[in-house]
């Protein structure tokens, strides 16, 4: 089964000239659902991390079951207004507009080996902001990993000294 046949695209969508990557008819499809974890497993499994960073909401899905299948504690980051403990900001720009990630203060200490996971690399505002946070703590940011990558956003250039595995691109 090709896994990036059960993504489906929806045109302008949140905004016209938008074409959103919909992965809920995978996560429906048993089979297609576990491909897709055992890609992300298969990569992650003899990498010694010690933490699964998920970028909400997508990445959660992705990523806590990595972080299960590997033996690796799963850390979220949020958006503004969701984590109940000091924590740490970081503003980004979108393809069509601004927003802002937290993570908590106190989340990881310095030399900690993570990996963040989430669904689709786009033009990369996301991930860099995700990146600037966990340096702020100290983390070893060995990988990103993202289900399907957009490349033509490239979005790659804001993570140029990291790796970044992509499954699908389209």
């Amino acid at each position: 089964m090709e896994i990036d046949a059960l993504i489906r695209p929806i045109p302008d969508f949140p905004i016209p000239g938008i074409l959103f990557r919909d992965i809920t008819p995978l996560l429906k499809d048993s089979q297609g659902f576990r491909q897709a974890i055992d890609l992300f497993v298969d990569r992650f499994k003899d990498r010694n991390i010690d933490y699964v960073v998920g970028v909400e909401a997508r990445g959660y899905i992705f990523g806590a079951p990595l972080a299960y299948a590997i033996g690796a504690g799963f850390i979220p980051i949020r958006k503004p207004g969701k984590l109940p403990h000091d924590k740490l900001s970081e503003e980004y720009a979108l393809e069509y507009g601004t927003n802002c990630l937290e993570i908590h203060a106190d989340a990881l200490s310095h030399g900690e080996r993570v990996v963040v996971v989430d669904d689709v690399l786009a033009t990369g505002g996301t991930a860099a902001a995700t990146l600037r946070l966990l340096r702020r703590l100290g983390a070893e940011v060995e990988a990103f990993a993202f289900l399907l990558e957009l490349p033509d956003l490239n979005g790659r250039d804001a993570l140029r000294d990291v790796e970044v595995i992509a499954f699908l691109g389209s």
